[in-house]
């Protein structure tokens, strides 16, 4: 690659950067911010900001991240669809009556 033989992929040169004011933004033009817990999103500016929620953080706590955010009218990246969370306890007892 260095003596730039034919066959070899190319080098970056002069010009494969974008433009300085656009470098690390989300390609909405937008700065992307990591969310951990509901308490995070008080931080995050709607008009400049979007989420994006950790993969640490289970279902049922994305489930408040989500409900939180379309109140606050952020724009979250990476949403997953969930049905409703049933009470699991509930569903045993009716069962066994």
């Amino acid at each position: 690659m260095r003596k730039k033989v034919k066959g070899w992929p190319s080098s970056p040169g002069a010009g494969y950067r974008g433009p300085k004011n656009s470098r690390g933004l989300h390609p909405s033009g937008l700065v992307e911010v990591r969310v951990n817990n509901v308490d995070d999103l008080g931080k995050v500016k709607p008009d400049s900001e979007v989420v994006k929620i950790a993969h640490t953080v289970g279902a049922r706590k994305r489930i408040e991240i989500l409900n939180k955010a379309k109140e606050m009218g952020i724009r979250v990246l990476n949403p997953r669809e969930f049905r409703e969370l049933k009470e699991p306890a509930a569903e045993k007892k009716e069962s066994k009556e």
